[in-house]
């Protein structure tokens, strides 16, 4: 079944959004937000549900996303590296690693060059917390996906990654 606009008819929360909004401004094309409403719906019931056992563990997932990244890298990292590689602001990586270090998940390395330099490892606790959370995290959505099939998780994966390709402004797709 389609609608009026061409689209699979789907009945959830967005849904039902857009059909107020068509009931108010029948003239407004409310595709985009048939797309972006779902994703947005989307990422707020996976980071709530996924981040249980982030809160079970003391974390939140911005702390998280910190220790993930200085563990998948394998190496030290500045907190300028960590403030790229999660996407997160300078004054709020500085903020979550004095945290983590004060719970002893964290160790820092002055530079020997460049005293205004630190570097950044996990330690023995950090390493273990994170490979201990890691695997829940992958069952949870796992179990998320399953419902897709191999084919529709792959079409989504592509589907995605090309959306995130243009809101990053790669080559290829247009920039923002």
């Amino acid at each position: 079944m389609t609608t009026r606009n061409g689209r699979a008819a789907v009945d959830d929360t967005v849904a039902a959004v857009v059909r107020q909004w068509q009931t108010v401004h029948p003239d407004i094309d409310t595709g985009p937000m048939e797309v972006i409403g779902r994703i947005n719906r989307c990422a707020a019931l996976l980071q709530q549900a996924e981040d249980a056992p982030l809160r079970r563990a003391g974390l939140t997932r911005a702390e998280f996303d910190l220790l993930g990244a200085l563990r998948r890298t394998g190496h030290e990292l500045t907190p300028g590296d960590l403030a790229r590689e999660t996407f997160s602001s300078g004054a709020a990586v500085t903020k979550r690693l004095k945290q983590l270090q004060e719970r002893g998940l964290v160790g820092r390395r002055g530079d020997t060059r460049d005293r205004r330099v630190s570097h950044l490892s996990l330690t023995d606790a950090g390493r273990d917390l994170v490979d201990a959370l890691l695997p829940d995290q992958l069952a949870y959505e796992k179990t998320v996906l399953s419902g897709l099939g191999g084919a529709g998780q792959g079409q989504l994966g592509v589907l995605l990654g090309e959306l995130l390709g243009q809101l990053e402004g790669r080559p290829g797709g247009p920039r923002a």
